[in-house]
């Protein structure tokens, strides 16, 4: 069987994978407790916790050789931020991994400081292009901003960062608007700059769906274990179906998701024409997910 395939069915981890992925996981135990998380919600955003993350390469390890990075697959940054979404950590790396691949597709990552990740660029994730002001999720936080104005792929800068949006997720978002922008640069423009620019809106769902992922497993291993300890009438409430069946539908929304996360990943890196519903369906299937998973 050819080994293309091959990988097709078989979305196992490699050693590798497994070892890249527990290195992240003990990084974010160490580093990103809950005291942590919860003391970045008035910014949305931990600066120190992303420059112990930059050291880590986390910034470089996606972008290609030819501008300073490490060539990751795509694969290999679904186990980034599976770790990232299983600690809540406080940190834009989805928005910015995704943006600066964009930025090297496109011939336009000429900063050292966007590749080390000392300056934060963001891409606006609306699958559908919005006219004047929209929000975006680190738009206040961020230090260049990529949205699509018709036909261009557009880079936008701000003297004055936005304001911070209060939102239930404690994100650094904000209403950006590009007529209000202090530089505008068009980086490129027609059919295959926008078709760049779809590439990234799949890979930021397909990361933000793998970040879903471990945020819901983390959830469930938190129940399960108080399930365990809690005891009515004599006996564990794991052992009431009420408790118990939920719990089975949430592993169940884990496995999936995780592997339909993976397989887009592949197929985006390898056949990026072949299945193109597998990013988008991913993120659905894990919003959806996590929505209930939130209620258990």
């Amino acid at each position: 069987m050819d080994r293309y395939e091959l990988r097709r069915l078989d979305y196992s981890l490699t050693e590798d994978h497994k070892d890249l992925q527990a290195a992240y996981r003990q990084f974010f135990k160490t580093h990103c407790d809950i005291e942590a998380v919860r003391a970045a919600e008035p910014a949305g955003f931990d600066k120190s916790l992303w420059e112990r993350l930059c050291g880590m390469g986390a910034t470089t390890m996606g972008l290609p050789e030819s501008v300073g990075g490490d060539g990751a697959t795509l694969v290999d940054l679904t186990l980034v931020a599976e770790e990232i979404g299983r600690s809540l950590a406080p940190v834009p790396w989805i928005d910015h991994v995704v943006a600066a691949r964009l930025l090297a597709r496109l011939g336009a990552l000429e900063s050292a400081e966007i590749v080390a990740g000392t300056q934060l660029v963001v891409l606006d994730p609306q699958q559908v292009a919005p006219t004047g002001t929209r929000l975006i999720p680190a738009g206040s936080i961020a230090d260049h901003i990529l949205v699509r104005d018709g036909e261009d792929i557009v880079r936008l800068g701000f003297s004055t960062r936005p304001a911070k949006v209060d939102n239930i997720g404690k994100l650094p978002m904000a209403w950006v608007d590009p007529g209000a922008a202090d530089t505008r640069v068009v980086l490129a423009s027609g059919a295959g700059a926008l078709a760049e620019y779809q590439r990234a809106l799949d890979e930021w769902r397909l990361l933000t769906a793998s970040a879903l992922v471990g945020l819901v497993e983390e959830t469930m291993t938190i129940a399960a274990e108080f399930s365990k300890t809690r005891y009515t009438l004599g006996v564990p409430i794991s052992t009431l179906q009420g408790i118990s069946h939920p719990l089975a539908n949430i592993a169940i929304t884990v496995q999936g998701g995780r592997g339909l996360a993976r397989r887009a990943a592949w197929f985006l890196d390898n056949e990026p024409d072949e299945r193109p519903e597998l990013g988008p369906s991913a993120f659905v299937f894990m919003a959806e997910g996590a929505a209930k998973a939130a209620t258990i």
